[in-house]
């Protein structure tokens, strides 16, 4: 998949990578509980930290979620694009499959992206991102687990066994990270009892 063949600003885009792209950018919701598979992953997908949450693509815009970093002649192995929300945690195996899914779903359905938004995002305020079209993803596990229940594509790609069965094991994380009553949690309120 070539993205280029010059600098940026000169650079002819793929159609079939611009649907690619698309296509991630359409299932990034639902790819956050594959690529973020546990509560603890929603804690560095925060806006304005290092990962990005904004769903949005650039070129030399870390704030974005994909970005395709700049080509110069001569660098031609170096064409890639960066899907950069995946957390060290996730199932590589998994992650990869659901990528690749979402991505060839875009080329197959020809998903446009949006524009590229070359600005930090982190600076927009929140009515310069809904005029944009710049959602974020999930803040939490079960919210993430909320949007692959409604995702055919990335249930298709994990297969009925392995999706049952992690939706299962997530949800059962969730529940108990939920009712748990952290220290944090002790020193805040309890002294108002």
């Amino acid at each position: 998949m070539a993205f280029l063949g010059g600098p940026v600003e000169r650079r002819p885009e793929s159609k079939e990578a611009l649907h690619f792209i698309g296509g991630l950018l359409a299932h990034a919701k639902a790819l956050a509980a594959i690529v973020a598979p546990t509560v603890n992953s929603y804690k560095r997908l925060v806006p304005g930290y290092e990962a990005p949450v904004y769903i949005s693509w650039a070129h030399k815009n870390r704030s974005a979620l994909i970005r395709v970093p700049e080509y110069f002649p001569g660098s031609e192995k170096a064409i890639r694009a960066e899907f950069r929300c995946p957390d060290p945690s996730c199932n590589p195996y998994l992650a990869f499959a659901c990528m690749c899914a979402a991505g060839l779903d875009g080329i197959e359905e020809e998903i446009d992206p949006p524009a590229p938004v070359e600005e930090n995002i982190f600076h927009m305020t929140k009515e310069e991102k809904e005029a944009r079209c710049i959602d974020s993803l999930p803040a939490t596990l079960a919210d993430a687990l909320g949007h692959l229940k409604k995702d055919k594509v990335l249930q298709e790609a994990l297969g009925k066994h392995v999706y049952e069965n992690f939706l299962k094991v997530k949800y059962a994380e969730w529940d108990e990270y939920r009712i748990w009553v952290s220290e944090w949690e002790i020193e805040r309120y309890l002294k108002y009892v």
